[in-house]
């Protein structure tokens, strides 16, 4: 028997009201980051910089054009424009950026410091260069279930405004220690409609399940949808769009790849497992597509292998990822010498 640590983190999406004051008093700070931020990622994507390099460069200049912003505010905004100008990069490279620049839309202000903001008596406070502003929200299980359940909360907050509401960001984290054998082995094999799952105890063949997901006749299905939405109309009508929306077809995927997630993490667990997926990435999928026409590169790139295996990573077991190459019996060779 063998043990492994994981730390695994939740974020908490909380709807939080304000009065006008307060929203006044985040509106102004955002209108400060998000001219900061345009600045720094047209400077990050020209000379490639680093968070250091912008703090260099950037910093004096900013506390002098903004001495009432605080301070770990525009430290935040370090890390946004290295992320955004690193996509912007990865973006480029693969021709699905057609700009010189990214464009910056909607910002997310980081407060990284406990020291700024506080979760008291149901209500967060913020720290801003008018005072203390609160935010208001209503009961949340789900806030509840992990301020309690032994889970920590980060130093880091994270808000976005939208309108009269605020969005808060809350991250907690929670170590787990997970006991697993290493002759007992879940190997999961995803397709397009339905998942494989073997069970493997002891080095030996157990159980194999196969669970009917129909994601691909889902993608197919919303495809044929969009084509007759968009029949003689452009996607950026309005009309179109708010259909597009009402399809709900991330979600119901979402919900099928969740479920799926925890009958493979429910069975690793109760044989003390671990699970073998195949190890497909984004680099695996564009190769995949390269010569596919395109109905197939449109299913494929719909394939929802990564996000499963993204499912499987949040939960307190053991995931080894295996190279998709060779054919199945190849795959199924690797599996067995693993268990043996």
């Amino acid at each position: 028997m063998e043990k492994q640590s994981k730390t695994l983190t939740r974020t908490v999406v909380l709807e939080c009201y304000a009065n006008k004051y307060a929203r006044k008093t985040l509106r102004e700070i955002e209108s400060a980051y998000r001219e900061m931020l345009v600045e720094m990622v047209e400077y990050a994507v020209k000379y490639k910089a680093s968070q250091e390099t912008l703090h260099g460069v950037f910093y004096k200049k900013f506390r002098e054009r903004y001495p009432w912003l605080p301070t770990r505010v525009i430290k935040g905004a370090y890390r946004d424009a290295t992320r955004r100008a690193k996509s912007f990069r990865e973006a480029k490279k693969k021709g699905r950026a057609y700009k010189d620049k990214p464009e910056v839309r909607r910002v997310t202000i980081t407060y990284s410091d406990s020291q700024d903001w506080r979760l008291e008596d149901g209500v967060i406070k913020l720290k801003t260069h008018r005072g203390w502003v609160e935010l208001h929200y209503r009961n949340h299980k789900q806030l509840y279930r992990y301020l309690y359940g032994g889970w920590r909360l980060a130093s880091e907050l994270r808000f976005k405004l939208l309108g009269r509401k605020i969005a808060v960001y809350l991250t907690f984290a929670k170590d787990f220690y997970i006991n697993y054998n290493p002759r007992n082995v879940v190997a999961v094999d995803v397709n397009e409609n339905n998942v494989t799952i073997a069970l493997f105890r002891g080095g030996a063949l157990a159980d194999v399940y196969r669970v009917g997901t129909n994601l691909g006749r889902i993608v197919i299905a919303y495809s044929e949808r969009r084509k007759r939405i968009t029949r003689s109309n452009s996607t950026k009508v309005r009309e179109v769009r708010k259909k597009f929306k009402n399809l709900r077809e991330k979600e119901r995927k979402l919900d099928v790849l969740r479920k799926t997630a925890k009958f493979i993490g429910r069975l690793a667990v109760e044989n003390r497992a671990i699970v073998v997926v195949g190890d497909i990435d984004e680099k695996a999928k564009e190769k995949m597509e390269r010569n596919a026409s395109n109905k197939l590169r449109h299913r494929i790139h719909q394939w929802s292998v990564k996000r499963l295996i993204e499912l499987l990573d949040e939960k307190p077991i053991h995931v080894v990822k295996v190279s998709e190459r060779g054919t199945s019996s190849r795959k199924a060779y690797r599996i067995e010498e693993l268990v043996l």
